[in-house]
């Protein structure tokens, strides 16, 4: 704590403190978070903390044990899943970035993985690798609905 404080008031530098992967930290973890913002009796914020994390990092907060917490959350922000449009702008976009300018995904095998992405990204690239690789299993040039849907069975199985 007393190194926040230095660096606010005796150089003058706002702090931030950024824990990306939040949903993942221990319940002491976010507990000695708690700790970190009771300074000065609330009247004085020692640094300004972006929690950021997947879904589940919500509704930890909000239970019991962390509502001292939870009420020191100023502002939250929970980033939509993109649209169908924005799914297959973002395909498109990133085999540019792989060096192919062609189509490769099918309309329809495009709409499936966004359907059961729900336009998260890290859930539409889970499914597009595993489409591209079943596509090259069946040895066709095109990711069709077929393979969109053996990388669903595939990611989704237990």
């Amino acid at each position: 704590m007393d190194h926040l404080a230095a660096e606010k008031h005796e150089r003058g530098r706002a702090v931030i403190v950024a824990v990306d992967e939040a949903h993942l930290l221990s319940a002491d973890q976010l507990d000695q978070l708690r700790l970190l913002t009771n300074s000065e009796m609330d009247s004085v914020a020692p640094f300004a903390g972006l929690l950021l994390g997947q879904p589940t990092l919500r509704r930890r907060i909000k239970l019991g044990s962390f509502a001292a917490l939870d009420q020191r959350i100023m502002l939250r922000y929970a980033l939509p899943g993109m649209t169908e449009l924005e799914t297959r702008d973002y395909l498109t976009h990133h085999l540019k970035l792989a060096g192919r300018s062609d189509q490769l995904f099918s309309h329809d095998a495009t709409a499936l993985i966004h359907q059961t992405s729900r336009g998260l990204p890290r859930a539409v690239n889970n499914l597009a690798l595993q489409a591209l690789v079943a596509t090259f299993a069946a040895n066709k040039t095109i990711v069709d609905e077929s393979a969109a849907r053996a990388a669903v069975t595939e990611v989704t199985a237990e």
